[in-house]
């Protein structure tokens, strides 16, 4: 008689799954184990290593936007919090560079689209108190600023961000795929390997669907947030060029007199007021005005009091020949210099109250000029509140066309202005080149550093500037540049 085989008869008594998996070798076994695990590993991978946005040089949807304002005598920066959507509340607060107590801003937002306005004040500090207004939909808005009897008109959007139409696809082909997969185990369990292989197939085209999407995302064409402006008809040169008419009220102030300073910007093109400066650097306009010897230097941020017009307040105290350079940048078009002059007469003032309006007392205490920069590795002589220590040059003496580095030891931990750790801003002695550079990476140290390539030979005023605790501080210096054959 034949002896039963222990081995059949133990497999006789498994079910139809045991038994399957009873003839799996140990290495697919395994695999069949961890397949969901690799699943959902892979599912969490492409959620967290999706590409971010890169920032635009405008503001983007849930950004917050800074706008420099030259106002009351003093530096402010306003700051409209971004939204996440709409009807709900925006978010204003006011950030003071220069010493007040509590400055009274008054606000008022209005929709382009209906007219309806909601009004509030808020109060500059170092660090910004927030006001919040009502908004009701997304689109054009401008924001009116009253402050020590000026007003200023910012124009702005609210932006809502849209959902991409693509992450529909995206976490669409994953819930997809997570419920095929949780069939396809529930389907394999219940012993029907047919419509689990199709379950799994499904998850399978669902994750390549997603992985798919995820990685041609950044090519495909982004979805505008609500509130965005209408894609312009610019060609791919942008917008034409502005010219600007620069004028003083009256038209020609004497020094330690107040007076006003109106740029009023035309399109080349058309004759017609430019009214579409975009928020570059944390203001629609940067303005730079020196006197022709270099001792009277202002850097401010004018105020936009009609389409087209930017004004400022300011107090010379030195008579003269003074130049002014507007650098501003028109949406969906390139930075650009507006260049004007103006003349103040009568005899020199001495420097009132420092403000972001008249001349640093840095220029005005630097003897006969702007005190030179000192060379790499030489002593520099005392510094002290009024006059910091002037640069280090590396080479001691910068030859045109190849790059220098400027660095500067600040009088304290430096805070952002402007979005960057400091600014340098840099004048040919005849006035005809203007250079303006940034230091970008040493905010909170006690140090900056700047890299400038000086385009010609010959005598530069420069004046290096940063934000530290309630002031903006300005050092005043002098680089002569030399010619690429002398150093040969």
């Amino acid at each position: 008689m034949t002896r039963p085989d222990p081995v059949r008869a133990r497999r006789a008594h498994l079910s139809p799954v045991r038994a399957r998996r009873a003839h799996l070798s140990p290495g697919r076994a395994r695999a069949a184990r961890l397949l969901p695990v690799w699943i959902a590993c892979l599912a969490a991978v492409l959620v967290l290593v999706r590409p971010v946005p890169a920032e635009a040089h405008v503001v983007a949807a849930g950004a917050d936007l800074r706008v420099a304002q030259t106002i009351a005598g003093t530096e402010l920066t306003v700051v409209v919090k971004g939204v996440e959507r709409v009807p709900g509340e925006l978010r204003i607060g006011v950030v003071a560079y220069q010493p007040v107590t509590g400055l009274p801003v008054g606000l008022e937002l209005r929709s382009v689209a209906d007219g309806r306005t909601v009004t509030g004040t808020a109060h500059a500090g170092r660090e910004p108190r927030y006001t919040a207004l009502r908004v009701e939909r997304a689109g054009p808005h401008e924001l009116r600023l009253r402050a020590g009897g000026e007003a200023a008109v910012v124009p702005f959007r609210v932006l809502v961000e849209r959902a991409s139409a693509w992450e529909a696809l995206i976490y669409g082909g994953l819930f997809t795929a997570g419920l095929l997969l949780v069939g396809g185990l529930l389907t394999g369990a219940l012993s029907r390997p047919g419509p689990a292989m199709l379950l799994a197939g499904g998850a399978a085209a669902g994750l390549t669907l997603a992985f798919t999407f995820v990685v041609l995302e950044p090519g495909l064409p982004p979805r505008p947030p609500d509130g965005a402006a209408p894609t312009a008809e610019t060609g791919p040169q942008g917008r034409p060029f502005a010219q600007g008419r620069v004028a003083t009220i009256p038209a020609r102030p004497a020094a330690g007199q107040e007076f006003i300073l109106r740029i009023d910007l035309v399109d080349g093109s058309t004759g017609l007021p430019v009214d579409d400066l975009a928020v570059h650097h944390e203001a629609l306009a940067h303005l730079v005005v020196t006197s022709e010897d270099g001792r009277a230097f202002h850097h401010v941020h004018p105020l936009r009091t009609a389409p087209g017009r930017l004004e400022v307040r300011m107090r010379a105290t030195r008579p003269g020949r003074h130049l002014a350079y507007a650098e501003l940048e028109r949406q969906d078009s390139g930075g650009q210099l507006v260049t004007g002059e103006f003349t103040v007469g009568g005899e020199p003032s001495p420097a009132g109250p420092a403000s972001a309006a008249t001349e640093p007392s840095p220029a005005e205490s630097a003897g006969p000029g702007p005190a030179s920069a000192t060379a790499a590795g030489e002593p520099s002589p005392a510094g002290s509140a009024d006059r910091p220590d002037p640069p280090r040059l590396h080479p001691a003496v910068p030859v045109a066309g190849r790059p220098a580095t400027i660095e500067l030891e600040t009088s304290g931990a430096v805070r952002p202005w402007l979005g960057m750790a400091g600014h340098l801003i840099v004048r040919s002695h005849d006035g005809a080149f203007l250079g303006h550079v940034h230091e970008m990476g040493s905010a909170g140290t006690g140090r900056l550093r700047f890299t400038f390539g000086f385009p010609a030979a010959g005598h530069y005023l420069a004046w290096a500037q940063y934000a530290t605790g309630d002031r903006i501080v300005t050092v005043p210096f002098t680089v002569d540049v030399a010619a690429p054959e002398a150093v040969r």
